[in-house]
């Protein structure tokens, strides 16, 4: 993804409602209206973000913008940090709908707009599912902290499987990091059962509940949440209007 030292654009407020924002859409994530973020940022910045006490619809899109965290040098991304458009993506391993996403619709989401300097995908690890889906996040951070995150991302949704059947034991996350080309599988087993990864895992979870999201895939676009593994043009409908907003 094309790096970038320059300040994000700033995505204009919405001025519709969310129910207009999201039309058409089977169901929303409900938002909590108050929430604090994690200061780290790779531009020194803080992002640090509270909504206001009053419920207003401005409020409510400005603190979901800020959830985009934009960093040019986050392996779990794809696309431009400098993108109109954000689409934060909250996924368990396990998750079959995650799954379908990931095999049907996320391709053509990255060949229409990631490609093209319009979209930028941002994964958060929220696994929900139990031990495995835990293990399974450590592993894919770990494969990022080689540069193979989307690789192994591939490898693992490849196939749906039952859940904590041991398909994701730590012998076959390393075979998936194999197959996805993470050179150093030593250094990699060592990540994934880090403090670190533990300390990852646990921040993208913490902004996941903090929003109300209590299942998987779950979506933010810019500032319109989205649930489910929706269809293609669902999610380019939105995407576009998104588009359109930020300029």
């Amino acid at each position: 993804m094309p790096p970038s030292s320059s300040p994000a654009p700033r995505v204009r407020r919405r001025s519709r409602t969310l129910a207009a924002a999201a039309a058409g859409l089977a169901a929303v994530v409900a938002v909590v209206l108050a929430f604090t973020l994690d200061d780290n940022s790779s531009d020194g910045a803080s992002q640090n973000s509270a909504v206001a006490e009053t419920d207003t619809p401005d409020a409510r899109a400005d603190a979901l913008l800020a959830l985009a965290r934009r960093d040019a040098g986050d392996p779990l991304a794809a696309g431009s940090a400098q993108a109109p458009v954000v689409l934060i993506e909250y996924s368990d391993f396990q998750c079959p709908y995650c799954g379908k996403f990931a095999r049907d619709t996320e391709p053509e989401l990255v060949r229409s707009y990631v490609d093209k300097g319009l979209l930028r995908i941002e994964w958060r690890n929220f696994p929900i599912f139990g031990e495995e889906s835990e293990r399974a996040a450590r592993a894919a951070w770990a494969a990022g902290r080689q540069g193979k995150f989307w690789e192994f991302h591939d490898q693992a949704y490849r196939t749906t499987h039952k859940k904590n059947t041991g398909a994701f034991s730590t012998d076959k996350l390393t075979d998936m990091a194999r197959a996805a080309g993470v050179k150093d599988l030593d250094r990699f087993r060592g990540d994934m059962t880090s403090d670190e990864a533990s300390a990852a895992v646990q921040r993208d979870m913490e902004e996941g509940y903090a929003l109300g999201v209590t299942s998987t895939p779950a979506f933010l676009v810019n500032d319109v949440p989205v649930l489910g593994a929706q269809p293609a043009d669902t999610f380019k409908q939105t995407i576009e209007a998104a588009a359109k907003e930020a300029r």
